[in-house]
């Protein structure tokens, strides 16, 4: 909150102030009008209940655009009959907007995580409004943003009007995270918990944990690292109970991280950036984690242009980071993105890690990946492909990668030529297609 606006409200009249706002959720939505753009935080932080009123309301309203990154919970924003009233514009594809997106119903921005909320600052995307969601007022009248500050403060800050669902049981995570009641002009409380996304298991176990254990052979002791969530960040994990003074930062981590605090692993002791904090942009896991984050103050959040921006994570020495591919063809090419030519979800901090991790001293930037998928009908195919598919999205280039790691070994590709790069990789892939695969770069002349 500016100096101005402190002066203004005193600290004794937020209360007021407070009250005077609190409004029904559909009583809220009356603020949005046909062709207005707004913003809607995400992950574990999509407030329902304003979504909910939203979608009630919307056959009233024409051409209203929804700017997001990664949702959960409720489709109906995003369901063929909202064409016409509501229209998203996703950052990062989530499964819940998937289909809206590749029949041609809603959009897709492509942009780097470190620089989606200069999308709306810079005025490229004005905001009319903001959905986000909060926990309820301290003793001096701010609220903080819970699990998803990273992503939202820029944007609820760049937009005209500010709707609140006030969360009794939002954690009040600490760092860059608070916004002042004064700058919330409509507020729907609600009490209701924070949606949970456990880290199960995807895929076949044994291959999950061989490439956590080649993963884990990578990492050095004192390393920061950035993590996901899912499978493979959780069987990672797992594999680092014999490494000294990890430290953390991450646009995003889960319930993993506790387990490793707790047993004297994580202790951020040799970060040489915020030394002693985890630093973050926001979470998503279960009630046990949110519990945890609750005025920790090992953990800090701060918006996603700084946490992702590549120069800021290469200040961290020994910087991990850990990303995922979709597909890489023999010269390193990492799509990330799209099967194809269908969307599938974004580059996220993918490229912004990457690179702030080859940019640190000693740093190591992986990509990962099973080296096979399955396909409905059955068919397995090889995910370390000669080219990859027509259409498909180059998230990491040639040029920025270092490691590729699937079930079958550590690829290391940085200051090789094509040549060593295709034989590298072929020798990650999955047995039953290196004979095809060696052809074939023969072929192209790799080999």
């Amino acid at each position: 909150m500016s100096l101005e606006l402190a002066r203004r409200i005193p600290m004794s009249n937020w209360q007021e102030v407070y009250r005077s706002r609190v409004k029904t959720a559909d009583e809220a939505v009356k603020a949005v009008s046909s062709g207005n753009r707004l913003f809607l935080t995400g992950n574990a932080s999509v407030p329902l209940t304003l979504l909910d009123a939203l979608v009630r309301r919307a056959p009233e309203l024409e051409d209203v655009e929804i700017c997001h990154v990664l949702t959960f919970g409720s489709t109906a924003y995003a369901a063929p009959e909202m064409a016409g009233h509501l229209r998203v514009n996703s950052m990062f594809i989530s499964a819940n907007v998937r289909q809206a997106v590749n029949e041609g119903r809603g959009d897709f921005t492509p942009v780097l995580l470190s620089e989606m909320p200069l999308l709306f600052k810079n005025g490229l995307l004005p905001l009319d409004l903001a959905f986000i969601h909060v926990s309820p007022p301290d003793e001096e009248g701010y609220c903080s943003l819970g699990t998803e500050p990273g992503p939202t403060i820029t944007a609820a800050e760049s937009a005209r009007i500010v709707i609140a669902q006030v969360n009794r049981q939002m954690p009040r995570t600490l760092g860059d995270t608070r916004m002042h009641v004064e700058q919330l002009h409509h507020i729907v409380e609600v009490d209701e918990p924070i949606c949970e996304h456990a880290m199960g298991q995807k895929g076949d176990e044994a291959v999950i944990q061989e490439i956590a254990g080649h993963i884990a052979g990578l990492i050095p002791d004192g390393a920061t690292m950035q993590l996901g969530i899912g499978a493979l960040p959780d069987a990672v994990l797992k594999h680092l109970y014999n490494k000294k003074d990890l430290g953390i930062h991450t646009e995003l981590f889960s319930d993993g991280v506790i387990d490793l605090v707790e047993a004297g692993v994580i202790t951020n002791a040799r970060k040489t950036l915020h030394p002693g904090k985890i630093i973050a942009g926001f979470l998503l896991g279960t009630k046990r984690l949110y519990d945890w984050v609750d005025n920790n103050p090992l953990v800090e959040f701060y918006r996603t242009e700084y946490v992702n921006d590549p120069f800021v994570v290469a200040q961290n020495d020994r910087m991990v980071a850990i990303n995922s591919a979709l597909e890489v063809d023999l010269t390193g090419q990492i799509c990330a993105d799209s099967i194809g030519p269908r969307m599938y979800s974004a580059v996220g901090g993918q490229l912004d890690f990457v690179y702030g991790a080859s940019r640190s001293k000693g740093g190591v930037p992986i990509i990962t990946l099973p080296s096979t998928a399955q396909l409905r009908d059955g068919t397995v195919v090889s995910k370390i492909v000669p080219m990859l598919k027509q259409g498909a999205g180059v998230v990491t280039t040639r040029n920025h990668v270092h490691y590729v790691v699937t079930e079958f070994g550590v690829a290391a590709l940085y200051g090789k030529t094509v040549r060593q790069r295709a034989q590298a990789l072929i020798n990650i892939a999955h047995p039953r297609f290196r004979d095809e695969m060696t052809a074939q770069a023969r072929e192209l002349h790799y080999l």
